[in-house]
C-alpha cells in the first residue's frame, strides 16, 4: 500500500479541477442548486464525454476505464472542493461501485454500460426512518413473486433519489438483506417525493415502495458482508468529498487572510487568525491521509477487515474536520461569511449535511470501537 501519487493520478487531479473551474464556476452551482432538476444535464454528459469520469472506476468490459477507489476519490475530492451539484456520488461512488463488486455478471452487463457513458444514473437506497445506515434497521421487505421479487416499504434521506433512473434497495428476505434493483423512482409501485434540506446543492428523496417489481442483484441468501463492503465503499467516497470540501475553506480562508486588512494590517498576521488557520490546516492534512489510506485499502480488497476500520476512521474524521473547516472559515471572514452572497456558508450546509448523511462521527466511532475490540 502507498500513499504517494503517480504522475497519471495527479493529472488527473489536474484535469479535473481545470475542469470543473471551467465549467462549474460558483455562479454556476448557485444557478442550478436553485434549478427544478438540480443540476446541468450539458455538463453531466461532458464529464462523460470529455473526460470518462463516470466511467473512471467501472470495469473496463462494462464500458468504464477499470481504475478503483483511488482514483474515484481523487475525482469525488475535487467535486466536493467545486461544491458541484451532480448525482456523481449517488451513481458512481454508491451504486456504481456496489454493482461492481456484487460479482453479478447479468446485472453488470445490463447497468454499467448506462452509468459508464452518462446515459443512465442511479441511487442507492438503504436508509429507514431512524434507522440511518444501520443494516440491522432494514424493514423493508422483499418476497418473490415468479422470476422476481415484490418490494414493500418506505425509504429516506435516498440521495438524488428523486430522478433516479435505478434504484438499488437494500431490503430484508427470509434469509437476511439483499440488494434489489427497481428500475426508476417512476417505477409502478414507487412514490418519490423530495425532503427538504439544508444542502441545496444536493437533492434528498423520500420513496415509498409499494410492491414494486425488482430484480436481485449481487450474492443470494443473506447479504449481509456484501452490503456492509458497499456502505464502507460509500463512506470512504463521501470522506474524499469531504476532504475537498474542507481543503477549500482552508484556501478561502488563508487568502481572505491575506488580503484583508485591520488596524492596518493583514489579518493575517493576528495570532488568533494564524492559529485558527494552522489547525484547520493540521485538520485537512490528517483527514487527507484517512481518507488516502482508505481509498488504498479499498482498492486492494483484502478479507482482513482492514477497510471497515479504515472506512470508520475516515468517517468520523473527515466529517468533523469538515464541519469545523467551514465553521472558522465563516468566523475568519467575519460579516461577510454570514452573507448569501459568500461560498462559505454553501460549504457550511454541505458540511453539517454530509457529516449526518452516512452515519454520524459518533456512530463511526462506535463501530471503530467494536471493530478494534474496545
Amino acid at each position: 500500500m502507498t500513499l504517494t501519487f503517480t504522475d497519471e493520478q495527479e493529472e488527473l487531479r489536474a484535469s479535473v479541477r481545470r475542469f470543473l473551474a471551467d465549467k462549474s464556476p460558483s455562479e454556476a452551482v448557485r444557478r442550478w442548486m436553485e434549478s427544478d432538476s438540480g443540476r446541468d444535464p450539458a455538463l453531466w454528459a461532458q464529464m462523460a464525454t470529455q473526460l470518462g469520469l463516470q466511467g473512471l472506476a467501472l470495469p473496463e468490459e462494462q464500458g468504464g476505464a477499470g481504475y478503483g477507489p483511488v482514483e474515484l476519490g481523487i475525482v469525488l475530492e475535487e467535486m466536493g472542493r467545486a461544491l458541484l451539484p451532480a448525482p456523481f456520488l449517488a451513481s458512481i461512488a454508491l451504486a456504481g461501485q456496489a454493482l461492481t463488486i456484487s460479482g453479478d455478471e447479468a446485472a453488470c452487463t445490463r447497468w454499467l454500460p448506462g452509468l459508464a457513458d452518462g446515459s443512465l444514473t442511479a441511487a442507492l437506497v438503504v436508509s429507514e426512518q431512524g434507522s440511518s445506515w444501520n443494516l440491522d434497521g432494514i424493514r423493508t421487505t422483499a418476497v418473490v413473486q415468479g422470476e422476481g421479487w415484490l418490494l414493500n416499504g418506505t425509504k429516506t434521506f435516498v440521495i438524488d433519489g428523486g430522478t433516479a433512473d435505478l434504484l438499488l434497495v437494500a431490503a430484508r428476505t427470509d434469509e437476511g438483506p439483499g440488494l434489489f434493483a427497481v428500475e426508476g423512482a417512476s417505477a409502478d409501485g414507487v412514490t418519490c417525493s423530495a425532503l427538504t434540506v439544508l444542502d441545496p446543492t444536493r437533492r434528498l428523496a423520500h420513496v415509498h415502495l409499494a410492491d414494486a417489481a425488482a430484480v436481485r442483484v449481487g450474492p443470494t441468501g443473506d447479504a449481509s458482508a456484501y452490503l456492509r463492503e458497499v456502505l464502507d465503499l460509500a463512506i470512504v467516497a463521501l470522506a474524499a468529498e469531504q476532504v475537498g470540501g474542507a481543503q477549500a475553506c482552508l484556501d478561502l480562508s488563508v487568502e481572505y487572510a491575506k488580503i484583508r486588512v485591520q488596524f492596518g494590517r493583514p489579518i493575517g498576521s493576528f495570532q488568533a487568525i494564524k492559529h485558527k488557520c494552522a489547525d484547520m490546516l493540521l485538520e485537512v492534512e490528517a483527514a487527507r491521509s484517512a481518507v488516502y489510506h482508505a481509498a488504498s485499502v479499498a482498492a486492494e480488497r483484502s478479507d482482513d477487515g482492514e477497510l471497515a476500520i479504515a472506512a470508520a476512521v475516515a468517517g468520523a474524521y473527515c466529517a468533523q474536520a469538515y464541519t469545523h473547516a467551514a465553521k472558522e472559515t465563516i468566523q475568519i471572514h467575519g460579516g461577510i461569511g454570514y452573507t448569501w452572497e459568500h461560498d462559505a456558508h454553501l460549504h457550511l450546509k454541505r458540511a453539517k449535511s454530509s457529516e449526518l448523511l452516512l452515519g454520524a462521527p459518533a456512530a463511526h466511532r462506535s463501530r471503530l470501537a467494536e471493530l478494534v475490540g474496545i
